[in-house]
């Protein structure tokens, strides 16, 4: 159906004559855990998988919205900077429109299987020896100097289509959760749940707002640390971000919420990375374990979770990064074709 279709009446800047195109965004399931719900003390842990988006990144809700307003204010070309995700979908909706996509990301750091999604869908990729907060920056001024769209997420159609997933989680369980954990990087998501959980409130579709509990790499963690990051570091490309460009909404979300902005190192990263695919079947990429990590942090010093209901935002598919899942040491035994041998590997005997 798509995110236009379904919640476009409630979002600022869409009209009758913004086009309504789709790859499918939106809809994603929300998963009640079965094994990490009792592991970490949670009274109701659930998983909302925005890697079922159409390019595998919860950044599709957002860029739809985005595109189509470029596509409605007649512009020939968009631009984004990116470690990954955005230039992806920004990528994919351009080749749906016709429209150019020019995309700016950090060279070295940013995972394969994006570089090749934004290459595959025909954008003109030019790889920088810098960071994401570097390619931004050059971003914004040839955004100022040519006639051409950023669909970053400063772009504020990018918030209003990122908001509809709140409004899917209230639709979903029928009221607001406890507590959303979520990673925090470049921090428009944390503003854009925020966002839509207040609105849906106002509609009167939910009695209550969550506490929204951002989880930020330790090597990345501006807000963490109080100040901008010169040289991010984390496993967890999505999120090393050292600058954030929603800095203020982000707090605001935090404060207002009576919620936190924390951290977790890369080896927690990585440890809620593997137990979400073996425990859950849920393969996320690294920055998606941020939101999980950060609960498993969280729930260790504070007990009164095993009485509330969280929700977990897994933010992109694990095949995003495939790099990362075989550097964790893929589980293989080699056999020679035979019943027997085979047999004899599993312990069959």
């Amino acid at each position: 159906m798509g995110v236009l279709a379904r919640y476009g009446h409630l979002m600022a800047g869409v009209r009758d004559s913004t086009p309504p195109i789709t790859l499918g965004e939106g809809g994603t399931p929300l998963i009640r855990s079965r094994r990490l719900e009792s592991r970490l003390g949670v009274g109701e842990l659930y998983f909302k998988l925005e890697g079922m988006n159409p390019t595998g990144s919860f950044k599709d809700r957002g860029m739809v919205v985005a595109v189509a307003k470029a596509l409605e204010d007649e512009c020939g070309a968009i631009i984004c900077a990116s470690t990954g995700n955005t230039s992806a979908s920004a990528s994919a909706f351009g080749a749906l429109c016709g429209m150019e996509s020019i995309v700016v990301v950090p060279r070295g750091n940013i995972a394969a299987g994006k570089l090749a999604q934004a290459s595959m869908y025909g954008a003109r990729v030019v790889a920088i020896s810098g960071s994401f907060d570097d390619a931004l920056d050059i971003v914004r001024s040839l955004t100022e100097m040519n006639q051409v769209r950023v669909v970053n997420s400063i772009n504020p159609d990018r918030l209003e289509g990122q908001k509809t997933a709140a409004f899917e989680i209230i639709d979903d369980l029928g009221d607001a959760p406890d507590d959303l954990f979520i990673p925090v990087g470049n921090a428009g998501n944390i503003t854009a749940y925020w966002k839509g959980f207040t609105e849906y409130r106002e509609l009167g579709n939910a009695t209550r707002l969550p506490r929204m509990m951002g989880y930020q790499a330790a090597g990345a963690a501006p807000f963490v640390i109080g100040h901008p990051v010169e040289d991010p570091q984390t496993v967890a490309t999505a999120i090393r971000i050292g600058r954030p460009a929603s800095w203020d909404s982000a707090i605001a979300a935090r404060d207002e919420s009576g919620g936190l902005i924390d951290s977790v190192t890369d080896e927690q990263i990585l440890d809620a990375y593997s137990l979400l695919a073996e425990m859950e079947g849920i393969f996320g990429e690294p920055a998606s374990a941020a939101s999980v990590a950060g609960l498993a942090k969280y729930a260790l010093d504070h007990p009164e979770t095993q009485d509330r209901r969280v929700v977990c935002i897994i933010t992109g598919n694990g095949l995003k990064d495939p790099d990362r899942a075989t550097a964790q040491g893929l589980n293989v035994d080699e056999s020679p074709a035979d019943s027997a041998a085979v047999r004899k590997i599993l312990g069959w005997q």
